[in-house]
């Protein structure tokens, strides 16, 4: 008698949309510095982009939070920067390794933004593949520390790239100039968020911090969100850029928490 293998059966979590199911690992491919994760989609919901998967493998005791930078027909791809324990750990695994994944979570990007422009900077990049395959190309703007870093651009083939020195957020206002009605959608470092919400108020920024959880449990992700801490794994990740930041003359963003490693 032939019996299935429920470890790919995803389970809905009662009263979310996320599901929890156990996958198989189809390779990890270099992407300069980086580690692109390719994972068997099963049943999994991709989400919208911007939302966030808890991921999980041998030997972590906690998950880490990625969001989803391809979603190909069957599988589901997760840019990786294996700079702690846990990152490292996804980036060494083989071909047919299992791992748990649990998602979408999160409030993902508004995909009706007007005129859209994408902008990311360092391993921010990872969830804009995805999001710009789903805008259907918008504008795109990247910046990054080094060359080699900047091989990940390639990802989104008609981005403009700039490395440092030059700042992203150069072009950034370049384009706002032209196009004041333009509304930037960005993922990077937090001093990069901070520079971009001060460009632009009605920026939607997907912020960083470390979860234990991924759906309001734990209270490890909270951040200060309209003046009050509170759970970024609830209210965003992604969250509009005037209720993240303080006013224009004040350059600095507001505090986050501090919690799991990467």
């Amino acid at each position: 008698m032939h019996r299935h293998d429920d470890r790919r059966r995803p389970t809905r979590l009662r009263g979310m949309n996320a599901q929890l199911a156990h996958l198989r690992v189809r390779g990890n491919e270099a992407i300069g510095p980086y580690s692109l994760l390719h994972v068997e989609r099963g049943q999994l919901d991709p989400g919208v982009p911007g939302q966030f998967f808890m991921l999980r493998t041998e030997p972590l005791l906690l998950p880490r939070p990625m969001s989803l930078c391809m979603a190909r027909a069957g599988e589901l791809g997760f840019l990786i920067d294996p700079t702690g324990k846990g990152t490292e750990a996804l980036a060494r695994l083989d071909p047919g390794d299992r791992i748990t994944v649990f998602g979408p979570l999160g409030h993902g990007f508004p995909l009706d933004a007007t005129d859209p422009v994408i902008v990311g900077g360092g391993i921010g990049i990872a969830p804009l593949p995805y999001l710009s395959e789903s805008l259907r190309g918008a504008p795109a703007l990247l910046g990054f520390r080094s060359d080699a870093h900047a091989v990940a651009g390639a990802l989104l083939p008609n981005a403009e790239i700039v490395i440092d020195p030059v700042r992203v957020t150069e072009p950034l206002a370049e384009h706002l100039v032209s196009r004041p009605e333009a509304t930037p959608l960005a993922c990077g470092p937090e001093p990069m968020l901070a520079a971009v919400g001060r460009l632009a108020s009605h920026a939607w920024l997907a912020h960083e911090a470390p979860m234990a959880c991924g759906y309001g449990a734990c209270f490890g992700c909270a951040v200060r969100i309209d003046g009050e801490l509170k759970r970024l794994c609830v209210e965003g990740p992604t969250v509009l850029a005037g209720r993240l930041y303080v006013p224009d003359h004040d350059s600095s963003p507001l505090p986050s928490a501090v919690g799991v490693p990467a």
